[in-house]
């Protein structure tokens, strides 16, 4: 068992930029820093409204990422193009239709499964490793392996939501979808929602757990505990 990773999602820096106009803050300086204090990669949504992260910003992130570059998205024509010629580390998948406030589905990787097979075939020949957003159905775990992706992330909230409430029973779906994964030989990386308070109990009971990303949650904190302060709170939860 390794420890998970943990990439810190920075929409929410542009976010606040985005609101007063100009370059403050940084997604820049944001980037630099939260890997100086320790996260083991940045994550990146750009979406097509470009409402956080433009597509400029990928382009400026790319030479000061220096541990794994992810970038998630709907993989478009125009999302394709900019991440075949970035080349991050990483290109996580995700079924976004346009203008919707945050990722709120898996894909079906049965109905999808043609499309997705030809996009990560063109990301796999450009050597990007592949994740597919996904949700614990054993049925679209099991499809998404046919797709040729590397890793599936899974989606968290429905385990964030049941968390306060009775924690074993949010967990369960997910440990049975960890193992179909694991059956099957796909990497695991899992997020949204994922905070301080539920993390710890993820990652220990989720071992094959490669990678968290965390965004809202993790910039939420930091204003009150400082980034360096809560990327290291982060990274305690997954030792």
């Amino acid at each position: 068992m390794t420890k998970a990773k943990l990439s810190v999602n920075i929409n929410k820096i542009a976010t606040l930029r985005n609101s007063r106009g100009g370059n403050n803050p940084s997604v820049v300086e944001a980037a630099i820093k939260a890997q100086q204090f320790g996260a083991d990669g940045i994550t990146i949504h750009p979406r097509p409204d470009e409402r956080h992260i433009r597509y400029q910003d990928v382009y400026d992130l790319k030479p000061v990422v220096h541990t794994e570059f992810n970038i998630e998205g709907y993989p478009n024509q125009t999302f394709m193009e900019m991440v075949l010629d970035v080349r991050p580390e990483q290109v996580t998948l995700v079924p976004d239709p346009p203008g919707v406030l945050t990722s709120n589905a898996g894909w079906n990787t049965v109905e999808h499964a043609s499309f997705l097979k030809k996009v990560i075939s063109d990301l796999k020949n450009a050597g990007i490793r592949t994740s597919i957003f996904i949700e614990t159905d054993a049925e679209m775990i099991r499809a998404a392996k046919e797709t040729g992706t590397d890793r599936i992330e899974l989606y968290t909230e429905s385990y964030a939501i049941g968390f306060p409430a009775d924690k074993k029973a949010a967990i369960a779906p997910f440990v049975e979808a960890a193992k179909v994964a694991q059956e099957v030989g796909l990497g695991i990386n899992a997020g949204h929602d994922l905070s301080l308070e539920n993390l710890k109990y993820f990652a220990e009971n989720i071992p094959s757990l490669l990678e968290v990303s965390i965004g809202h949650a993790l910039i939420s904190d930091a204003i009150y505990y400082g980034l360096s302060n809560t990327v290291k709170m982060y990274k305690n939860c997954l030792r």
